[in-house]
């Protein structure tokens, strides 16, 4: 889902001041954007990001870009506070975008290792819950591979993977952000928004509001229209034809009577399809971003001319255009962040997880551990330098191919164990050092200190590694996480074990025909996926996404209901409003779903202290005579 952002979207007459250029802008030091007050509004925003994304990941799998509501959220709270303090006669230092930007690239390494820290899928799937969802006589399926959540053992294993992403491409950023002139579309639309408000019509439009509505409706008003109808169709074509159309051959394809979580019924087929839809996109897009990568590095004539980059302005303001620029790669290379600082922190970070990994998750041996160290650096460069064209992060493609991998090596004896947990290295170095670079991106478009970003990174991090698990415990404790039947199902969790499952154990125990099945779909989102590259832009826009269209293959058709509703308001909203619609759709939607998430907290309260809301309503079909 790629986004085209150029130049004059950032240099435009409302992102300057009264007509001043940024090259007249005074920028503070660095260390003076990192301050109490925006570390403390991290934290508050990081834990409710926090809670959003597990609430997102245990039941739809479908995480939207939260960058720009952090870049929003971090302005109300900062701007409320100090004119509260004003009013009251206390003198507060401005609230600079610098310090907005280190703020937002807080909160999104705090909230990020929600996802990435595999609560919602490989550390999950390693639970005894999910290994007798799967059933204990399932070939593969050992009772020796699970490990119950633990506060302990998921914060010790964040803390030693987390970091090492940040050091692997820190000294590259130069290359990524001003060489290459990569887009990084999110970030860029992050920095916009950020400079927007630090005018007095931006802050005038920051004043939005929270409403207790669905969080999918507040997903849909955020995720791209494509994605929320690919989400329908997929909806459609699974629960409304697919499944009823296997269901009726019961007793042929697989025996009759079966419960609903058995692999060997229905659920097989709900499972594995999505898997290879899953699949065949992630591997076809992580195979044309490598293909691009490796051919716009190789081949430097076309560097300038094919690459999506931020576009340069040639006209009677070239020279003002210019200055600014400079003033841009100035600010943004005056704080180096030395080489060796970099490299030696990763060796020295690599040498400290490789050792206590294994001690952690034994079957995952320390030379295995190292291996993965030593290419990491090198996917996590293909998958930033994917992000920068594309805008999308194939984190957890990289960790499934890893997991498929370490499994197999490992084998029976271990390899479930081992596999998931080698998904959740992988996956954490490739997704931090896309977020940083993003981060990098937005920093530079607000000509923040790269040091700075770094170390906001850093704290971020940190905060997310404490965080994370313990808004993530609060699910746990206060919900049946993973239980088909409730609200929670965790739908990835099971996808990731079976992954290690099959990684060791092959397609022997699959119901009749799924194979074929599972291989059409795959052979179908590579197709699809490559109709959508090769038609033209016209065409391609309407054709969905299998990536979306997998989701609710298993995990139901409910949500895609709400996610379209919130695409059809913003078309409407486009339609009557466009600019309008621009200004104050992200707004609302991160009203909806902050609402949605802030009311978490009290009915997990709630939940645990086994209180029964005072009032149900259920809506049936009438009873006639």
């Amino acid at each position: 889902m790629g986004t085209e952002i150029s130049e004059p979207l950032i240099l435009d007459k409302e992102s300057i001041d009264d007509g001043a250029g940024i090259e007249s802008e005074l920028v503070p030091e660095w260390k003076d954007q990192i301050t109490i007050r925006g570390l403390v509004v991290s934290a508050l925003l990081g834990t409710l990001f926090c809670i959003i994304t597990h609430k997102l990941n245990l039941t739809v799998g479908i995480i939207p870009s939260l960058n720009v509501g952090a870049g929003l959220l971090g302005f109300f709270f900062v701007k409320s506070w100090t004119g509260f303090l004003t009013k009251l006669g206390f003198q507060v230092s401005p609230f600079t975008k610098q310090e907005n930007t280190v703020i937002q690239t807080c909160v999104v390494a705090c909230y990020g290792l929600a996802f990435s820290g595999g609560f919602g899928s490989y550390m999950i799937a390693m639970d005894e819950r999910t290994y007798k969802l799967i059933g204990a006589d399932y070939p593969g399926n050992r009772a020796e591979d699970i490990k119950n959540p633990g506060l302990g053992w998921m914060t010790g294993f964040l803390f030693v993977v987390s970091f090492l992403g940040l050091f692997s491409l820190t000294p590259l950023r130069k290359v990524m952000v001003l060489d290459y002139k990569l887009t990084y579309p999110s970030g860029t639309a992050t920095a916009m928004l950020i400079n927007s408000f630090h005018t007095h019509s931006g802050a005038e439009l920051a004043g939005f509001y929270f409403d207790f509505s669905p969080t999918y409706v507040g997903c849909g008003l955020i995720c791209p229209h494509i994605v929320n109808c690919s989400v329908l169709l997929g909806a459609i074509i699974s629960w409304g034809f697919l499944w009823p159309l296997i269901s009726a051959h019961a007793g042929d394809w697989y025996p009759s009577g079966l419960e609903s979580n058995n692999f060997k019924g229905l659920y097989g087929y709900k499972v594995f399809i999505a898997i290879a839809l899953i699949l065949g996109d992630g591997l076809y897009n992580l195979i044309k971003i490598i293909y691009i990568s490796a051919k716009e590095m190789c081949n430097k004539s076309t560097k300038q001319s094919k690459l999506p980059i931020v576009n340069e302005v040639i006209d009677n303001e070239s020279s003002k255009v210019l200055a600014e620029q400079r003033k841009r790669d100035d600010i943004f290379l005056k704080d180096r962040i030395p080489t060796w600082f970099a490299a030696s922190g990763y060796v020295a970070l690599a040498a400290i997880s490789t050792a206590t990994i294994p001690i952690i998750f034994p079957p995952l041996k320390w030379y295995l551990v190292l291996v993965s160290y030593i290419i990491a650096p090198a996917l996590a460069f293909c998958n930033s330098y994917g992000t920068g064209l594309t805008d999308w992060n194939l984190s957890s493609t990289y960790g499934k191919i890893g997991l498929f991998i370490i499994a197999s090596l490992v084998g029976s004896d271990g390899g479930v164990m081992a596999g998931l947990a080698a998904c959740g290295v992988m996956m954490s170095i490739v997704s931090t050092a896309a977020d940083l670079m993003q981060d990098f991106k937005t920093g530079y478009l607000t000509l923040s200190s790269a040091k700075s970003m770094f170390v906001s990174q850093l704290l971020g991090t940190a905060m997310g590694c404490v965080i994370a698990p313990l808004t993530f415990w609060m699910f746990w404790t206060a919900f049946e996480v993973g239980s088909p039947d409730g609200p929670y199902k965790a739908p990835y969790a099971v996808i990731f074990r079976e992954m290690a499952i099959l990684g060791i154990e092959g397609f022997s125990e699959l119901p009749k025909h799924c194979l074929a099945l599972c291989f059409g779909f795959f052979i179908g989102a590579v197709l699809v996926n490559l109709l959508r590259d090769v038609t033209p832009k016209e065409i391609s826009q309407f054709i969905p996404i299998p990536m979306a269209m997998a989701v609710p293959f298993y995990i139901g058709a409910y949500f895609a209901v709400d996610m379209f509703v919130g695409t059809v308001i913003l078309f409407i909203w486009e339609r009557i409003n466009q600019k309008e619609a621009e200004d104050y759709a992200g707004a609302v939607a991160s009203g909806l779903i902050c609402g949605d998430g802030i009311w978490t907290i009290p009915s997990a309260i709630l939940s645990i202290l086994r209180i029964n809301p005072p009032i149900c309503m259920y809506f049936g079909p009438s009873l006639s005579s």
